[in-house]
């Protein structure tokens, strides 16, 4: 399998040097095959390059995969994590709970990534009166529901998608930090807010202490990760594009103990002799809120 891959600039510098690498690349073309490229996938420390940019500390992959094969595996993905999708609307719902005190009228909301829909189903139970979402994978949006199913448009967030002042409010969870331009996403989500609209984002944070403690070994360190933001990087990328941050900081989560031993860098014998045990225990379905590294960002189109 040939393998061409393209270099990366700082979302934020647009330079493409001036920055320190933190890890060398660890992986061979026999990487990019769909189940790696599968939303919560046993964790296999596989990764591009990382570096930090030197002037604003934004952390990316570089050089990385082109866009068209990236497109194809994420829309070839698996979709393997049905049974985390209620304790992740718990959590996606906490925060978009949160976006109630701003006063946006809930009539329209949008998620990019939105796998099979679950979250979307949460939407509309907290009162939002219309729901749309996009995702890649086709295996996902056959999993959704009868009634979700067609408000999901197969693919990625691209220019006329829909129409400027479509949505009062723009969710994107765990998805930001697979894009490769991130500049260009926040772009279509203000064209397709109406003024005074919200968009509500929750991904990984490079800064968590699990992210210094665990150092490479980190399950966010993936070759599914283009960029990895702080609340001080997601916000100067989103003050560029437009967006008045309204918050950003550490999130927490709703995980079961199994799901939670997934991510553990253990050796992979014992990894797998300890899910064997937790899989079929009470105590593995067990859940917790726990601060799992990753962070949030309310913003706001003018």
């Amino acid at each position: 399998m040939g393998l061409d891959l393209v270099s990366t600039a700082c979302a934020i510098c647009g330079v493409k040097d001036n920055a320190t690498v933190l890890y060398p690349a660890n992986f061979d073309a026999s990487a990019f095959q769909p189940g790696v490229f599968s939303a919560r996938r046993l964790p296999d420390m596989l990764h591009y390059r990382i570096v930090r940019c030197n002037t604003c500390g934004l952390v990316r992959s570089d050089p990385i995969a082109d866009a068209g094969l990236l497109q194809t595996l994420y829309r070839q993905s698996s979709f393997t994590y049905a049974a985390d999708t209620p304790n992740l609307s718990k959590t996606y719902g906490h925060y978009l709970q949160k976006t109630e005190k701003y006063g946006v009228p809930k009539r329209r909301l949008l998620e990019i990534g939105c796998g099979d829909g679950f979250f979307l189903q949460e939407a509309l139970t907290q009162g939002f009166a219309a729901v749309s979402g996009v995702e890649p994978g086709e295996e996902a949006i056959d999993r959704a529901s009868a009634d979700i199913r067609p408000h999901i448009v197969s693919g990625a967030m691209r220019p006329g998608l829909f129409p400027p002042g479509s949505f009062s409010l723009v969710c994107m969870f765990q998805t930001l930090d697979h894009i490769p331009d991130p500049n260009a996403l926040l772009r279509e989500c203000f064209d397709v807010l109406e003024p005074g609209g919200l968009v509500l984002c929750l991904n990984h944070n490079v800064q968590a202490l699990s992210a210094h403690l665990l150092d490479e070994r980190s399950p966010i360190i993936d070759i599914e990760h283009t960029y990895l933001y702080s609340p001080l990087t997601i916000t100067r990328l989103f003050e560029q594009n437009g967006f008045h941050v309204l918050e950003a900081g550490p999130a927490w989560n709703v995980i079961r103990l199994y799901s939670l031993l997934r991510l553990m860098p253990f050796p992979a014998a014992l990894k797998q002799k300890i899910l064997a045990l937790a899989e079929n225990d009470l105590l593995g379905k067990l859940s917790f809120w726990l601060p799992l590294g990753n962070l949030y960002l309310i913003a706001q189109k003018p």
